[in-house]
């Protein structure tokens, strides 16, 4: 275990002089190469601005005008039938969405139901094995700029699934 931290400790400054060290002995302006890849970021951000704030947006409605709420309460004699708590609904669907919402929600059912609990724990697992999958698709796609997403979606969401059944299932098993 101290062998990793260690490595952990230099890993990062080691890479970092590398890099140095290889534009340093290919004759390379460091950082002209700097200040492109930065335009060329900054550029990226650009493009990809409004689909974020668009994003955040509509998860901040959803959130404030309760509609996650009541969506739940409709799916709650599906969610009894499938042995998954129907407070966590709405955490499901906004992590599809933004991570950081899903957080804010995450820490809303911590100060109700406290962290050492069965849906602390069951929460706690399925953001950690799911993805924001339209906000990487939209952030990623725009950003290479694909325009054909085939079947991206439907993939992201039966392994979204897969996710969410995974950690049903692994903590009813651990804990």
């Amino acid at each position: 275990m101290r062998f990793l931290i260690y490595l952990s400790d230099y890993m990062i400054p080691f890479v970092f002089f590398y890099i140095i060290g290889l534009g340093l002995l290919s004759k390379t302006n460091l950082y002209e190469e700097f200040v492109k890849g930065a335009k060329e970021g900054f550029k990226v951000v650009l493009d990809i601005m409004p689909t974020l704030i668009g994003l955040m947006i509509a998860v901040s409605v959803l959130r404030a005008s309760g509609a996650l709420v009541i969506l739940s309460e409709l799916i709650k004699p599906l969610t009894d039938i499938l042995h998954f708590p129907s407070e966590l609904v709405p955490l499901v669907l906004v992590k599809m969405f933004s991570s950081s919402a899903a957080t804010g929600l995450l820490l809303d059912i911590f100060k109700e139901y406290g962290p050492d609990s069965y849906l602390g724990r069951l929460v706690s697992v399925i953001l950690s094995s799911t993805e924001t999958i339209f906000y990487t698709m939209a952030v990623y796609f725009v950003a290479a700029g694909v325009k054909k997403m085939r079947y991206t979606l439907a993939g992201a969401l039966v392994a979204t699934l897969a996710g969410v059944v995974g950690s049903v299932i692994i903590t009813k098993l651990v804990f």
